[in-house]
């Protein structure tokens, strides 16, 4: 059975971007909810059971209907959530805004400049019509893409790779930024873990 993934940092370590206790809530309510909730939709079948998340969530078609839906939410929310909290690091006084050398030249030939890449996913995830999330992804041509999914769906699903998101469910944000979706992207750029996008481009 699935199991709530150990962060890599404390709740107060992203502060004063993300705060304390919104990475409380969101870490031990809102993702715990969608483990619990994944657990729970696979209690009838101990075969799917012991199966990568990744393996669930790329060939859905395959599984029982009745948890197909169940699956797609609460499975979505648990990977998505996995990897979101991997993609953010504290900063420990060395600079987290700009992506390493590799990463950069990528970005680069693809969208100009790591300015138009930063403009284009910030743009994206603030138009994100109500939840969901921002992605930059490999698409299955091998090639970079920004695009953003509603509710809990993941890249995954549609073959391609996630190299970082950003959640943009009001959860994520609303102790500290109320409606301010806008400012909330703004300081998420200080928390992000280019070494972490690195390792899944490398991947």
């Amino acid at each position: 059975m699935f199991e709530l993934p150990k962060l890599n940092y404390s709740y107060d370590s992203l502060e004063p971007y993300i705060d304390t206790k919104t990475m409380e809530v969101h870490y031990s309510k809102h993702h715990k909810a969608y483990t619990d909730n994944l657990n729970k939709a696979l209690e009838n079948y101990p075969e799917l059971q012991n199966l990568p998340i990744e393996k669930l969530l790329t060939d859905l078609t395959s599984l029982p209907k009745d948890i197909v839906e169940a699956v797609k939410n609460n499975g979505g929310g648990y990977y998505n959530h996995s990897l979101f909290w991997q993609m953010l690091a504290p900063k420990n006084g060395h600079s987290l805004e700009k992506p390493n050398e590799y990463v950069a030249d990528m970005l680069n030939a693809t969208f100009g400049s790591f300015d138009a890449f930063k403009e284009l996913f910030t743009k994206t995830a603030t138009s994100r019509f109500g939840s969901g999330w921002a992605w930059l992804v490999k698409n299955a041509d091998d090639k970079l893409e920004i695009y953003s999914t509603p509710n809990q769906e993941t890249p995954i699903s549609q073959g391609k790779t996630p190299l970082l998101t950003l959640d943009v469910w009001e959860h994520a944000y609303y102790l500290k930024y109320q409606n301010r979706r806008a400012e909330y992207i703004e300081n998420w750029w200080n928390v992000v873990n280019w070494d972490f996008a690195q390792k899944q481009l490398l991947a």
